[in-house]
């Protein structure tokens, strides 16, 4: 299926949040996570599921001031 993934087209078999993060190397990653604008914390990300069409965000924190 086709998401939008920080918003470029990405086709995926993942079937959560969870399992995209695996697909694009980031499983272990300290990142934060939003679908369809809406925050997903990283305890949800396994119980979130995808859908084609769905937007996703990924955003690594950011050092410096």
């Amino acid at each position: 299926m086709n998401i939008s993934l920080n918003g470029q087209i990405h086709q995926t078999s993942a079937s959560n949040l969870n399992e995209l993060l695996a697909e694009i190397d980031l499983s272990d990653a300290v990142v934060a996570t939003a679908l369809n604008g809406e925050f997903v914390s990283a305890d949800m990300r396994e119980k979130t599921p995808l859908s084609a069409g769905d937007q996703i965000e990924v955003l690594a924190p950011m050092q410096g001031g």
